[in-house]
Formats: C-alpha cells, structure tokens, sequence
C-alpha cells in the first residue's frame, strides 16, 4: 500500500528537475514585457523619458559611426546597436558609463559576427568621433596610462554586458526576412527593397527590437516603403495577415520609426553635463544614507557596564591598596 504514494513523490521530484534544469534559450527571450519597458531603471535614478531617448539615439549613433570606420558589415552594427539597447533596459545611464558601453556592445558585435576588431582600434576610432564632435585637431590616441585604463574599462565593460544579459546576444535581423517576404508577395522592386533597409536601419535607434518579433518589424518597413513609394500590395485580404502580423502592431512600429525624423539632433555636451549632475546627486545621496545608517547605529548600541576588570574601582580597593603598601614599607630586620 505504501509503494503508491512512494513512486508518485519520486515522479514529481523528477518534475521538479526538469523544471529547474531546464535552460531555454530562444528570442522569446529578448522581447521585454511591458512593465520592463517603463519604468527603466535611469528613470528610477532621475533621468526623464526624453532625455533617455536622446541618450539612446546617441550611443546608436556612435556605433553606427565607429562600425563604418572600422569597416564593419552593416549586420555587424545592427547587433551592436540592439546589444545597446537591451543593456540599458537593464541598467541605468546614470550608473553605467554609455561610451564605455557602446565601445563594448561594438566590439561584442564584431566577435559575434566573425569580424571581430581589436579594442585598440575601437578606441581609436571613438577618440577620433570625439574629436570631429568638438571640432578639436585630428590627433591619434596616445599610449598612455589613461589609454591602458580605458580598455580595461571597455574590457570591464563587455563582460557586463555579457553578465546582464544572460549571454543570450544572438540577434535575428529583419534584412533577410524583408527580401523573403517581398518575394512571396511577388514584388521585385529594388527601389522598394532598399527604402525598407532604410528603415529597418533607422529602427534601430529606437526600441522596436525589444518590444516586437522581427518578422513584424519586416512588415513595418514594408508598409512604410510601400506608402512613401505609393506602390500597392496585395489587401484582399490584407497581405500582413498570411504572416501572422495584425496592424496595429504595425501601426504602433510606424509611428515609433517616424517619430525619429521629427526629433532634433541630439545635444551631446548637454546629456554628458545632465548624467553628471545625476550621478553627483546620486552619490550625495549614497553618502547621506551611509552616514545616517552609522549614526543610527551607534545610538542604537547599549552602553556596557563598566567592570572592574574594564578599569573601574571595586569597594574596598582602594584599602587593599593601602595596606599592600603598609607591607611593602616594612624592611625585614
């Protein structure tokens, strides 16, 4: 009567295993829920919306500048670009150095691509950005103390990235489900093909791979390209739905890729200054709390009793003293 109960227990402890052990590792994953998307942590640290997108925007642009540079192939970019924008869904601005992170997202992005650079040259060409962007002399990166401190920051920076994100970097690319798509629809037009690369690489500064399939992505800039092109696609029914895309999802990626044309340029010097003064508010706060903590712990700590042992005088010390003395003075005769 005993073995039933038994076996089930040992049946549902083999479950348990399973459930625990189990390591899934497909880009399921890479989609963030809605309550990962807002608040994110630089909002939690004091950062607003807009200048986060600003920021976001920005370190874009730099890997994408520092890929065409380094020569890289434009997937190559695409992967660093998404690497920079999971990261920072998971740390803050505020905290986390964003040139530091995006030499690392580049340079993490060449290695997955098979076109791997060294971070030599990375640093070289962000230095040689940062130039351009001030107006400063054209002038190579010197080899220096604060060279080597550098790349142990990008170094420190990559395996962060690798840590956060769980090393799941793979990134599948609507470029290639474009062209196929495009040829089920039977539409050969290059002109059409090229405007939705456009777009598709425009994307990538914003959060659409974080929050939608590529697939649905691919259909986006295909409605879009084809709306700026005024070519017509197949609508009975509606072309979109054979790949399992519903419009308003590629409404919302619509509006979300045009929004970018809309935008000024964003102001460098302003966001670095902003982040500072973030991070020195940050730190105060840190400070405060730290002291307060040990203020707190100290009044809240009992004063021990002293002991006669810790120093203090026992009853009838003071006599014993006396008369250890009286026997001390006494010479023997």
């Amino acid at each position: 009567m005993a073995a039933a109960p038994v076996g089930k227990q040992v049946k549902e402890t083999e479950k348990l295993k399973m459930q625990y052990s189990k390591v899934s590792l497909t880009l399921e994953n890479c989609i963030l829920p809605p309550e990962k998307l807002s608040p994110t942590p630089s909002q939690l640290d004091g950062l607003d919306s807009e200048s986060e997108i600003q920021l976001r925007i920005l370190g874009c642009e730099w890997i994408q500048t520092s890929g065409i540079l380094l020569r890289l192939p434009q997937v190559a970019m695409a992967t660093g670009q998404v690497l920079f924008q999971r990261f920072f869904y998971s740390k803050s601005f505020v905290r986390q150095s964003m040139e530091a992170v995006a030499m690392a997202c580049i340079t993490l992005a060449s290695k997955i691509e098979e076109a791997p650079r060294r971070i030599r040259d990375v640093l070289n060409v962000f230095n040689h950005i940062k130039q351009v962007r001030s107006g400063k002399t054209i002038q190579p990166l010197a080899l220096d103390q604060n060279y080597i401190n550098s790349k142990n920051q990008v170094i420190k920076a990559e395996r962060r990235v690798l840590k956060e994100l769980g090393f799941c970097v793979h990134v599948k690319h609507p470029h290639k489900i474009i062209v196929t798509l495009l040829e089920v629809l039977k539409v050969k037009d290059q002109t059409l093909m090229q405007t939705a690369w456009n777009y598709m690489n425009d994307s990538l500064r914003t959060e659409v791979f974080v929050r939608y399939n590529p697939e649905t992505i691919a259909c986006s800039c295909i409605h879009l390209s084809a709306r700026l092109l005024q070519i017509p696609l197949p609508n009975n029914p509606a072309w979109y739905l054979v790949f399992g895309v519903s419009e308003q999802d590629i409404h919302d990626i619509s509006i979300i890729i045009l929004s970018i044309y809309t935008r000024k340029k964003p102001d460098a010097e302003k966001l670095e200054k902003l982040i500072e003064d973030l991070k020195k508010n940050h730190m105060e706060a840190r400070q405060r709390a730290r002291d307060n903590a040990m203020n707190n712990q100290v009044n809240s700590s009992p004063v021990q009793p002293t002991s006669p042992r810790n120093g203090a005088k026992s009853p009838g010390s003071d006599t014993k003293k006396d008369k250890s003395d009286k026997h001390n003075d006494v010479s023997p005769r």
